[in-house]
């Protein structure tokens, strides 16, 4: 399943389901950058998004943190047992962790953004 996710540079991940919608998350590493997860705010069902528009929060014993759109579209459904169970993101943040299911404006979007490879990079570059 990692080949078919990519990632926004902000730690995003998005994934394109065989019903044409697309399951959104944040990526691992943003998972371990926030240490100590506290609370979390969904978007809510039904609300049309932007790429790059905020779309909910996530807040740690060190910040609070927007949670942005890859792609613009409707959000169909959110994982409404996250905000109590946080502990999902760290465990596995691809699957469990996941945060919402978007119905693209345009699913060709999703492969403008970065594959694994190229995200991995970001993180280096990052990192340094």
């Amino acid at each position: 399943m990692a080949a078919s996710r990519r990632y926004a540079p902000s730690h995003e991940w998005i994934r394109l389901e065989d019903d044409g919608t697309a399951t959104v998350g944040i990526s691992a590493y943003a998972v371990e950058a926030l240490t100590d997860l506290v609370f979390m705010q969904l978007p809510e069902v039904g609300r049309r998004v932007k790429a790059g528009e905020s779309f909910g929060e996530i807040e740690s014993v060190k910040a609070v943190s927007d949670m942005y759109a890859p792609v613009a579209g409707e959000v169909v459904a959110v994982n409404a047992e996250l905000p109590q169970r946080l502990e999902s993101l760290g465990q596995d943040p691809y699957e469990a962790g996941w945060i919402a299911r978007i119905k693209p404006d345009n699913p060709a979007d999703i492969e403008s953004l970065l594959d694994q490879a190229a995200y991995d990079a970001l993180l280096v570059k990052q990192s340094h």
